[in-house]
């Protein structure tokens, strides 16, 4: 099989979606829901988010992985603040606990999503994707990438503990009404160069 690695154009808002929901257990699908309320179509908002140029979640900012020409895994990244705010009062409770975790890794390059479509796994495209994502954060002028993963995702952990990944903090889930089996949120870092 060809492997390519290739930046996500707006046209691959409809993956884009999938990827970020497979990553957080449905979280995004909730949040955006949530957001249209039960008439509106939550899968068309999240595509419209990811077709923007704008914002952290978006085309922009992600690199997908192809396989024989179809797209099999997905990459999302950004810089993190270099002084995380403070948390917003109105900021819904189940988002607080993942702002806390990224605070802890200000600087950063952020690694938001790395997701696989499940026919595609076993076939090294977490750890290629991996690898580019070290290659952006160091050309972007970063020493240090973090990510957070969910204490139930332990194909992912060992992935990322593989790869040099270590554990910094964890956080309880907030579930409310957001039906997940994960009970903690993992913050994990991995020091990509030396200054």
């Amino acid at each position: 099989m060809s492997m390519e690695i290739r930046k996500a154009r707006a046209s691959d808002a409809p993956h884009l979606v999938r990827f970020i929901n497979v990553a957080a257990d449905d979280l995004p699908l909730y949040f955006w829901q949530k957001t249209v309320g039960p008439e509106g179509d939550p899968w068309a908002h999240g595509q419209e988010r990811a077709a923007r140029v704008t914002g952290n979640f978006s085309y922009t900012n992600a690199w997908l992985a192809d396989l024989d020409g179809e797209v099999a895994a997905c990459l999302l990244g950004y810089a993190a603040e270099d002084e995380p705010g403070t948390i917003d009062p109105d900021t819904p409770p189940i988002f607080v606990p993942l702002l806390e975790l990224e605070a802890l890794a200000p600087g950063s390059w952020y690694l938001n999503v790395l997701a696989t479509y499940e026919d595609y796994r076993g076939k090294g495209l977490g750890s290629a994707l991996l690898g580019h994502a070290e290659s952006i954060a160091v050309a972007a002028g970063h020493d240090t990438i973090s990510l957070i993963a969910e204490d139930t995702h332990l194909d992912a952990l060992r992935l990322y503990a593989s790869k040099g990944y270590r554990q910094v903090a964890r956080r309880p889930v907030i579930k409310g009404d957001w039906n997940v089996d994960a009970t903690d949120w993992i913050l994990l870092t991995k020091t990509v160069r030396t200054t």
